[in-house]
């Protein structure tokens, strides 16, 4: 595989490289044989609507529930996955859509579920859960829904949200559809002086060109077609941020940013403190601009010249096996334990190697309770290939500590711990690399490479953040903001955050109409503070704390039995202080320390 560039047919795929989807189905009938099961079964869910006044009830429906929630999952994942493998197999593409439309209908069937169990006096449930046994393990899922009592509509509210929902997310859509189908960006000179087209996907490699006229005119062109539907973009984005701060007053929170947080419980106060923090430490981020200007040798240093590296290395070829070994010394801090499973996953059938034709890109890791936890790659034989197999590696062992531990209704992990796991292992393996890098080009680039991932998990993204509280706020407060109040405080961020060295030019300041999980309200402040965690962890980890491989495995085997602000402070890692994120800030520096002495 590695030298051929013809990219094979999935057939061509050696067997040892693909993953075993057959431990969940040996074979076609074997899936159609549940599917019918799953289609028989689940509607008697619907059976229970109006009993769940009685215990005995409501114990059965959770437990048929549960049956046919995990057959229904199983089905879904294989499904997909199957589908994943080569995207072009209309028989896959047809169970797909089997099982998709099916699952939307059985998300109807234990609808009055919720409302029924909110309709039902607090002391019965608390009643239950104190009295009976068999109730003690659904204790949170139960708190869990009575703690948002106050915020459930009546029955006919409800009902008329639900269909409003469509129109109220017409923003996202609408933003979509013109950034990416509609707008057009013309053409740009390559480092070859040929004619390209600039489009979206390809604006990140013209971006980090070594040729800076290609990446000033990637740039100026870019946010100059941007700038030429700025008010529209700024209507689409406050229509969505009303939609939001809409469904919080109906729902009676009292912010905006409340609704977000208050259903995982996380306090306001996180939110607000990873901003603060990071503001407190912005001469860390100035610094680091000031350093680049100068390894870069530029007289000035412009917004389109922050992307390109330090320094260019030759790309080394890394065979899987190879990736594997790396993946291992990198690790090898977690402890036995988890490398044994780790390299059991690879041995076993977990991951999907290679690309072939028609399969789908990039990599996630993937399956459900009664699956093993599958990593689909397309690996290219690069350092950024391994980087990405410890990444859904750390997500897949994540699933399986929790799935091994946890009972079904909370093995799933809330998106305030996704990501906390992967990045923890993409820590220790860029820590170890530049560790026992001896060639000083090789660790240059590597240095640069964990500060980039810095500066864009973590002070991009609460750069955003704060952004995105000043529009909500803003709006929330009846002020009306246009595409030059937009405009201005994206610029006024920009300034601040990247401090005296920085040119920030005018362009810049049509960023935020370009960033759609703006869309997606109050979603990224969650990339920093999963950073932030997951650096907390490595750096106990590689310290030698006491206990600090268990406290972490015991983070992973934790799922979503709690809160994720409690899961996390169970481990040792307080969100709700500063000391994570200045964790954090703290490799920043020890980095730019590094990068001073070149």
């Amino acid at each position: 595989m590695e030298d051929n560039k013809v990219v094979k047919k999935r057939e061509e795929i050696n067997l040892e490289d693909k993953w075993k989807l057959e431990k969940i189905y040996a074979n076609e009938d074997a899936w159609e044989k549940d599917f019918n099961i799953l289609k028989k079964e689940s509607p008697k869910l619907r059976e229970f609507a109006g009993k769940l006044n009685d215990k005995e009830e409501i114990l059965k429906y959770l437990e048929l529930n549960e049956k046919v929630s995990r057959l229904g999952e199983t089905l879904y994942v294989y499904a997909h996955m199957k589908s994943d493998e080569d995207t072009s197999n209309q028989k896959y593409q047809s169970y797909m859509n089997k099982i998709d439309a099916f699952m939307a209908e059985f998300a109807s069937y234990g609808a009055f579920f919720v409302p029924e169990i909110l309709a039902l006096p607090d002391e019965f449930i608390k009643d239950l859960i104190k009295n009976d046994e068999r109730f003690k393990i659904y204790e949170f899922m139960l708190m869990d829904i009575l703690k948002e009592k106050p915020h459930i509509l009546t029955k006919e509210m409800e009902e008329l949200l639900a269909l409003a929902s469509d129109c109220l997310d017409a923003p996202s859509s609408i933003h979509n559809m013109l950034t990416n189908a509609d707008m057009s960006f013309g053409n740009i000179k390559d480092e070859d002086g040929d004619e390209v087209e600039l489009t979206e996907g390809n604006y990140s490699s013209f971006i980090k060109s070594k040729d800076r006229s290609v990446r000033e005119a990637a740039f100026k062109r870019l946010f100059g077609e941007y700038k030429k539907f700025d008010n529209t973009l700024a209507t689409t984005l406050t229509s969505s941020v009303k939609s939001f701060n809409f469904s919080a007053r109906v729902r009676k929170y009292e912010s905006p940013i409340e609704a977000s947080l208050s259903p995982n419980d996380i306090p306001v106060s996180v939110y607000e403190n990873a901003i603060k923090t990071i503001n407190d430490n912005l001469s860390s981020l100035h610094r680091y601009v000031k350093i680049k200007k100068k390894l870069l040798g530029l007289e000035q240093m412009h917004m389109y010249d922050l992307y390109v590296p330090i320094i260019e290395v030759e790309k080394e070829k890394i065979s899987f096996d190879e990736g594997v070994k790396l993946a291992n010394e990198g690790l090898k801090p977690l402890g036995e334990e988890y490398l044994n499973l780790f390299n059991e996953g690879i041995n076993s059938g977990w991951i999907d190697k290679y690309e072939n034709k028609g399969k789908r890109g990039g990599a996630y890791s993937w399956g459900g309770y009664d699956t093993m936890p599958y990593v689909l790659l397309n690996y290219h034989n690069e350092l950024n290939d391994v980087s990405t197999l410890v990444h859904e590696m750390g997500h897949s062992l994540h699933s399986y500590y929790s799935r091994k531990t946890q009972p079904y209704y909370y093995a799933g992990y809330t998106l305030f711990c996704a990501e906390v796991a992967s990045t923890t292992n993409e820590a220790l393996l860029i820590h170890y690399l530049i560790e026992k890098e001896q060639d000083k080009k090789k660790k240059l680039y590597l240095i640069n490479q964990e500060l980039e991932q810095i500066r864009t998990t973590v002070f991009r993204q609460l750069m955003f953040a704060e952004f995105e509280l000043y529009t909500h706020n803003a709006l929330n407060a009846g002020e009306a903001l246009t595409a030059a109040d937009y405009s201005a405080k994206w610029h006024e961020l920009n300034a601040n955050y990247f401090g005296p060295d920085m040119v920030v030019d005018e362009d810049i300041d049509m960023e935020w109409a370009r960033i759609p999980h703006f869309y997606s309200d109050f979603y990224v402040y969650q990339y920093a503070t999963g950073y932030a965690a997951a650096s907390a962890f490595a750096n106990a980890i590689l310290e030698g704390k006491e206990n600090a491989v268990e406290k972490y495995k015991g983070f992973l085997k934790a799922g979503g039995s709690k809160y994720p602000i409690d899961i996390l402070k169970d481990a040792g890692v307080d969100m709700t202080t500063s000391e994570p994120l200045e964790a954090t800030i703290h490799r920043f520096n020890e980095l730019l320390d590094m990068l001073e002495e070149f």
